[in-house]
């Protein structure tokens, strides 16, 4: 009765895990749950004022598409003020959650065969998000003596005629590592040999980082046009179930 597309992708590893936890929590064990990425505050009451506001506005109509322009514009913001990246509106796509700004983009990039590079270990989802676009995941692993961090030997190494882009995170979920301006910079000089890649960067944890200030993988200039940004507002400010990711990424793409 279901579709092959449905039979072929697996339960979140996440979700099982949460519910593994609620049951054992529910048997009498003292459980520490590390599945959701759930931060342990509150969204700040200056958004949720903001919010309700909005809604006495009558912002309740149909939004367009990329989302509210001055969303656009405070994105751009953002990414100058905190990254020191220059985009424009046009390069911004507002979607309902990182999730959907990945899966958004790896369904308008990648065709059937063709592969994604995940280095290991990887958000659950990267690998499900390929399969629906009928792509082949391939893993890069890493161990805990390289911090939980591929190198560019690795990454060139696994690339194939058949290399279509890479997906990574950095604060990483789930190994919380994060990658220094100078290992990013040796991914990035890979990857301008190869300039049909793209490189898929989730930045959603950026403010979740005590190591000093985030690094982008979008700042070195001779790879930028292959870079597509995924961040959002929900690990930052408690926002998870408010659902608000964007991409920043080139126009093609966008307008994609």
């Amino acid at each position: 009765m279901l579709s092959n597309r449905i039979n072929s992708l697996s339960e979140s590893e996440t979700l099982a895990m949460s519910r593994k936890s609620r049951e054992l929590k529910a048997m009498g064990h003292n459980v520490i749950n590390l599945s959701l990425g759930e931060p342990d505050f509150n969204t700040p009451d200056y958004i949720k004022n903001a919010a309700k506001k909005a809604i006495d506005d009558n912002f309740t109509f149909y939004s367009p598409v990329a989302g509210y322009a001055d969303l656009r514009e405070a994105i751009c913001v953002k990414l100058k003020r905190d990254n020191n990246l220059d985009y424009t509106c046009d390069q911004i796509v507002v979607s309902t959650g990182a999730k959907q700004s990945v899966a958004n983009v790896v369904l308008c990039l990648v065709n059937p065969g063709e592969e994604v590079l995940l280095p290991a270990p990887y958000w659950v989802s990267y690998k499900e998000i390929v399969k629906v676009a009928e792509g082949k995941s391939i893993f890069i692993p890493a161990t805990v003596e390289q911090e939980f961090k591929v190198t560019p030997a690795q990454i060139e190494a696994a690339i194939t005629p058949k290399t279509k882009l890479i997906i990574f995170s950095s604060p990483c979920n789930p190994s919380g590592s994060v990658y220094s301006k100078e290992e990013l910079k040796g991914i990035a000089e890979v990857f301008a040999k190869y300039p049909s890649i793209y490189i898929v960067a989730d930045e959603i944890y950026e403010h979740i980082n005590f190591i000093g200030q985030h690094q982008s993988i979008a700042q070195f200039d001779f790879i930028r046009d292959q870079v597509i940004l995924v961040n959002g507002v929900s690990k930052g400010f408690a926002m998870t179930g408010w659902r608000i990711g964007y991409i920043a990424a080139p126009k093609e793409i966008a307008k994609a």
